[in-house]
């Protein structure tokens, strides 16, 4: 059986890969936990996006009250009313993404929205300009993103309850198929 050859890189990213090669099954591990979430969050969408509204609401609130804390604990100092209703509007806020899930969802459909787009365009241009090993699955993953995103703002608000969900879930699996990639090229590199 002839041995595949090794994908054409440069010699900078031959050295930094030289220390990850015997961590490839941690790096495949990673990529298939992804796929394997996505793939849950895809086919349960409307409870993955309410999922993960409750959560970040909780996030948020456990946030604010440590900033509130954290205002009264250092006591009389400039920053004192800043740090107070930055609490406030975190507390505020989470509160309303735990008691308000659904309207939230939409909210936070638009912010992600905006996330995916961001993300995407930042991971196309990594991968373009720094060509590190496996840049064309992180190329392809930015473009999924940049695409997702643009999807999202394009249904916003009609699709908002079930796309949180479902373009996270997506996200991760190719998220996941990107780190499941770069795993099997450590293998062949630590093979070879």
């Amino acid at each position: 059986m002839a041995k595949r050859a090794p994908a054409r890189t440069n010699v900078k990213d031959t050295h930094e890969l030289e220390h990850l090669q015997d961590d490839w099954k941690w790096f495949t591990t990673l990529g298939l936990v992804l796929i394997i979430l996505g793939v849950i969050a895809v086919i349960y969408c409307f409870f993955a996006s309410q999922a993960a509204v409750v959560l970040f609401g909780i996030l948020i609130l456990a946030g604010g009250i440590a900033q509130i804390i954290n205002a009264f604990w250092a006591g009389k100092w400039n920053g004192f009313l800043l740090n107070l209703l930055i609490g406030i509007i975190y507390v505020v806020v989470g509160l309303f993404m735990v008691d308000d899930h659904q309207e939230a969802v939409l909210v936070l459909s638009a912010l992600l929205a905006a996330f995916f787009i961001v993300g995407g365009i930042i991971r196309i241009i990594a991968a373009l300009s720094m060509q590190f090993a496996g840049w064309g699955w992180a190329l392809l993953s930015g473009i999924i993103a940049l695409l997702l995103g643009v999807l999202i703002y394009k249904g916003w608000p009609y699709t908002g309850a079930m796309i949180i969900g479902l373009y996270i879930g997506i996200e991760m699996i190719f998220n996941g198929w990107y780190w499941v990639m770069l795993g099997n090229e450590l293998k062949d590199r630590s093979e070879a």
